[in-house]
């Protein structure tokens, strides 16, 4: 585990960083060194400068960074709320800094986000075949609700290889 990040919400400047975490934890061959790879389901991009300046702006929205004491970006997660819980997505890690911490502690600082707003629970959408990243929020405390929601198809994000849908999961914050 990583002891010396330090957690901070993102601001418009750190798009360009952002874009490029992002895309590497999840699409290309850079993002198959980490286990959380989208690369064998979807080609392309993940994100864009202009998706995340939107979803940045949007209301009752951030992204927290986590970044090494140097100031290397290492992880990102984004948080909106959508009442009565905080919805977390594009749980980042650099694909060389996986399986150190990172993700864990970005999800306790998205925890106390939420908590400190007032929330009552997070919320995650995952592709239903990505099992291991499934089981891994499992053991990490969220439940699937049994909602479904339609795989986006907006190609700028990428393109599926298969069809695909996305589970709703769901965890209940202790206050």
């Amino acid at each position: 585990m990583l002891s010396s990040l330090t957690i901070t919400a993102a601001t418009e400047a750190d798009i360009p960083e952002m874009v490029a975490l992002i895309n590497s934890a999840y699409r290309g061959d850079s993002s198959r060194q980490g286990w959380t790879t989208e690369a064998h389901l979807l080609d392309g991009q993940r994100t864009d400068a202009d998706d995340l300046h939107d979803l940045l702006t949007a209301s009752g929205a951030t992204f927290l960074l986590a970044r090494t004491t140097e100031g290397q970006l290492l992880g990102s997660a984004y948080l909106k709320a959508q009442a009565p819980d905080l919805y977390l997505g594009m749980l980042s890690v650099s694909p060389a800094h996986q399986a150190y911490g990172i993700g864990k502690q970005l999800m306790a600082a998205a925890e106390s986000h939420a908590r400190g707003l007032g929330h009552s629970g997070l919320l995650i959408t995952v592709i239903s075949v990505r099992h291991e990243l499934l089981a891994w929020y499992e053991r990490h405390g969220f439940r699937r609700t049994g909602e479904t929601v339609e795989f986006p198809r907006d190609t700028r994000f990428g393109i599926p290889k298969q069809e695909l849908e996305l589970l709703l999961l769901r965890k209940e914050l202790v206050v």
